[in-house]
């Protein structure tokens, strides 16, 4: 991508936005949808792979602009995981699935709450 994005690159993709990707991005995420109903595995690492393209794409023009790069968002979900995952990486202990989902919500609330009251605090 940085190759493509760079002066001597692709046209198409330099003109690129976060904006103008989005149609994209639901496609290929509705092909892959597509593929998994169909259970289709052949197509569905194809368009996977075409979601990870877009995921690659909006953090290399993240990176352009100076807000993240791809490095910062791999971090980002692997704490996510480690945070939403306390059965497993801490001292929990959950049994059932629907003990983890129930867990998982109300660590994601938790979060969500947080977030806004910085949000408000910081404006």
């Amino acid at each position: 991508m940085k190759i493509l994005l760079s002066p001597g690159g692709c046209p198409w993709d330099r003109n690129q936005t976060h904006a103008t990707l989005l149609k994209y991005l639901r496609e290929e995420s509705g092909e892959v949808a597509r593929a998994v109903r169909k259970k289709d595995w052949a197509n569905l690492r194809e368009e996977l792979g075409d979601v990870l393209l877009q995921v690659v794409f909006h953090s290399a023009l993240a990176a352009r602009d100076g807000r993240f790069t791809l490095a910062d968002v791999i971090r980002t979900i692997n704490a996510k995981m480690v945070r939403r995952h306390p059965h497993v990486f801490g001292g929990g202990k959950l049994s059932t699935p629907a003990q983890v989902l129930r867990a998982w919500e109300k660590i994601k609330l938790g979060e969500k709450a947080k977030a806004a009251a910085k949000r408000k605090k910081y404006g």
